[in-house]
């Protein structure tokens, strides 16, 4: 099972803070970085906040192995000829390790003090439909598309230069099991779940390979990640201290998909994701400073592979 890493972009992220995470990650042998794309948290405090894409273009011609992109990036922020646009630019732009991670957008906040439309769920659903579609055809079909839906109108659109053969790499983000698991099994190359505890995370991903089957797809088609949270610590008392600053125990936050623990105890808790059959997770690392942790979960979780 890879494993890479995740950075939360509206928790303070800072252009030296990117820059030094890029390279550690890098040069520890993470498998990939991946990065949130708000404007800002779901509650105050407000803080430091990188734009995405700026900062995905500087880590294509700033590293040279790992595979990174966004988990995932809203489709009510941007037109969707525009993601597909950057998409393809970064994606050449890094010799073809890009993956872009796609998702209908849910923060109430950011969409009110931004003036972005979020919608009801099941209009935000409907329009984030929309957006895979177009986002898929202008990257997989190299023939001028014309689209007519109730959220987006495109005549005659051309995508160049092409992306690589066969389009790059879509991802689905999200756990719903009836709009985005549907959504995976028509269009995306990698499914990624969040949060999941490794039974709750095994059942979804049944379901997911009914759909495929369904729809003619072989499972073995979709690449199966998961995005969670990660309370680590060098010891036991410094794991104690963290959760009491979120003020969960670890059984509560256990219970939510996150890993919890000493390197030999998220070691186990990765081996149990393995074990259901999740072939990459990104570890939600929220200590923007603690490069020194970074090293050490490398040599927990990286050494044996």
């Amino acid at each position: 099972m890879d494993i890479s890493i995740m950075i939360e972009g509206q928790n303070g992220l800072t252009w030296p803070r990117w820059q030094r995470i890029a390279r550690a990650v890098e040069d520890l042998g993470y498998a990939g970085l991946f990065r949130s794309d708000h404007f800002t948290n779901a509650a105050p405090p407000d803080r430091d906040s990188l734009e995405l894409w700026t900062s995905l273009t500087w880590l294509a011609a700033n590293t040279t192995r790992v595979r990174f992109g966004p988990l995932v990036t809203p489709c009510s922020f941007r037109h969707p000829v525009h993601t597909a646009r950057m998409a393809t630019a970064v994606d050449g732009l890094s010799g073809g390790r890009f993956t872009l991670g796609l998702g209908a957008g849910w923060q109430d906040r950011e969409h009110t003090n931004y003036g972005f439309e979020l919608l009801p769920l099941r209009a935000r659903f409907d329009r984030f439909a929309e957006s895979v579609e177009i986002i898929t055809r202008l990257l997989r079909d190299p023939e001028p598309l014309s689209y007519d839906g109730r959220y987006y109108r495109l005549r005659d659109a051309v995508l160049l230069p092409r992306p690589r053969l066969g389009g790059l790499p879509i991802l689905i983000g999200g756990n719903g099991e009836r709009r985005t698991l549907g959504l995976v099994a028509r269009h995306a190359g990698e499914w990624n779940a969040t949060f999941q505890p490794a039974g709750r995370w095994s059942e979804l991903n049944r379901r997911l390979d009914g759909l495929l089957r369904k729809g003619g797809r072989d499972p073995a088609a979709v690449h199966r990640s998961m995005m969670t949270g990660l309370v680590f610590g060098r010891r036991t008392a410094e794991v104690e201290e963290k959760l009491r600053g979120r003020g969960r125990t670890r059984e509560e936050m256990r219970a939510r998909g996150v890993l919890v623990g000493a390197p030999d105890e998220v070691t186990a808790q990765l081996a149990a994701l393995q074990d259901v059959g999740l072939q990459e997770v990104m570890l939600q690392w929220l200590e923007l400073d603690d490069l020194d942790g970074l090293e050490l979960l490398a040599r927990a979780v990286l050494a044996p592979r």
